[in-house]
C-alpha cells in the first residue's frame, strides 16, 4: 500500500489539477488578451492518453480521490472522451471535473457524462452577452448558456460557475446573478482577480476582494458551509430561499494554504506544487510504461518535501503564473 501523498506541514494530497493542452479559442481579456500562443510546444507533445492513464493511476494509489481536467481548453483535444473514460477506469478517482469555456458543452456533455465525467465548471464572467463577448473575445453567450442547460438535461445535478471577480467590471452585478442562481442548482464561484506575470497593470486596475462580495452575502443572510478534505479553495454559502450556493475564491486570504490539499501536472508532465510556484519537476521519463508506477509515485513524494507553507502572492511573487490560462477555475 503506497502512503497518502503529504508535505513537511502535515497537509494531504487528495485532489489532482491535471492539464491536458495549453491551447484555448478564446482571448479573455485577465488571460491571453492576444490568444493562445504556442510556446515552443506542439499539440503532439502534450500528454498521451496511456501518460493521463498512468499519472492519474499512480496519484490514485497514493490516496488522490478527485482528479481536475483542466487547460487551456480540454475539449479542443479530440481524444477528451477517451481520456474522460481512461481516468474513470480507476475506481479509486470518485469524482472526476471539467474546467471549460463552455464552447462545446451543449454538443458533447452527454458523450462527457457516458463516459465517466462527475463534475463540471464551466467559465462565464458576465450574464450580458455584449460585455461576455468584450470579456472573451468571442461571441459565443447563448452557445454557453445552452450547454449549461443540456448538462442539467442530460443529468447533472449541479453545475459550478466561475467567475473572474473584476472592479468596474462585474463587481456590480452581484444581484443579477444572485437573481439567475434563485431557482437553478449553480454554484457560483467568484474567483479574485489575481496578479501574474503579464498582468500587473490589468490587476492593479480591476482587482477588489472578495471580501467584499462575502460580506454582502453574510448580510443577506447567507451561511458559510463545512469544506470537505478533496474540494476545492472556495469558501461556499448557502441561504434557504436559492437552490443555487456561492463560492469565493480569495487567494489573498490569511491562511488561504493552510487548507492546500492539491497538486498540478501540466499538459507536458511536470508537478507544480503550487499554482505560484517556480519551476516544475518532469514525470515524463516515469509515464513510458505502466512498470514505472512506483519510481513515480517515489519522486512525487520526495518532491513534495520541498512544497513551501505558503504563496508568495502577497510580495508580488507570481512564479508561474505567467497569465491565468494556467489557472484552469
Amino acid at each position: 500500500m503506497v502512503p497518502q501523498f503529504t508535505d513537511s506541514f502535515d497537509r494531504s494530497f487528495y485532489y489532482l489539477r491535471l492539464s491536458i493542452t495549453d491551447v484555448c479559442n478564446f482571448r479573455c481579456n485577465y488571460c491571453l488578451p492576444d490568444g493562445y500562443q504556442p510556446q515552443g510546444v506542439a499539440n503532439k507533445s502534450f500528454l498521451s492518453l496511456d501518460e493521463i492513464r498512468r499519472v492519474t493511476r499512480a496519484f490514485a494509489a497514493a490516496g488522490t480521490e478527485k482528479v481536475r481536467l483542466t487547460g487551456g481548453e480540454p475539449s479542443l483535444r479530440r481524444d477528451f472522451t477517451d481520456i474522460i473514460a481512461a481516468v474513470r477506469e480507476n475506481s479509486a478517482i470518485r469524482q472526476l471535473a471539467v474546467t471549460t469555456n463552455g464552447y462545446r458543452l451543449a454538443r458533447d456533455v452527454a458523450h462527457w457524462r457516458e463516459a465517466g465525467l462527475t463534475a463540471l465548471n464551466v467559465s462565464i464572467d458576465s450574464l450580458d452577452a455584449r460585455q461576455f463577448h468584450a470579456i472573451t473575445g468571442q461571441d459565443k453567450f447563448q452557445q454557453v448558456m445552452s450547454g449549461i442547460d443540456a448538462a442539467f438535461e442530460t443529468g447533472f445535478s449541479k453545475v459550478k460557475v466561475n467567475t473572474v471577480l473584476m472592479r468596474n467590471i462585474n463587481h456590480n452585478s452581484l444581484q443579477t446573478f444572485l437573481d439567475w442562481i434563485r431557482s437553478r442548482p449553480i454554484q457560483l464561484r467568484f474567483i479574485e482577480l489575481m496578479e501574474t506575470g503579464d498582468g500587473g497593470e490589468l490587476f492593479r486596475k480591476h482587482h477588489i476582494s472578495g471580501s467584499v462580495i462575502r460580506d454582502s452575502l453574510l448580510l443577506q443572510g447567507w451561511i458559510r458551509q463545512p469544506r470537505g478534505r478533496s474540494d476545492g479553495p472556495a469558501q461556499v454559502f448557502r441561504h434557504p430561499d436559492y437552490q443555487g450556493e456561492i463560492g469565493l475564491i480569495m487567494p489573498y486570504e490569511k491562511d488561504f494554504c493552510a487548507s492546500c490539499n492539491r497538486l498540478r501536472v501540466s499538459a507536458t508532465g511536470k508537478l507544480h506544487l503550487c499554482l505560484f510556484g517556480d519551476g516544475g519537476v518532469s514525470l515524463r521519463d516515469l509515464l513510458a510504461d505502466d512498470s514505472q508506477q512506483e519510481q513515480l509515485q517515489q519522486r512525487i513524494a520526495a518532491c513534495l518535501h520541498s512544497k513551501k507553507q505558503t504563496h508568495f502572492l502577497h510580495q508580488g511573487n507570481t512564479g508561474i503564473t505567467q497569465n491565468l490560462s494556467y489557472i484552469g477555475g
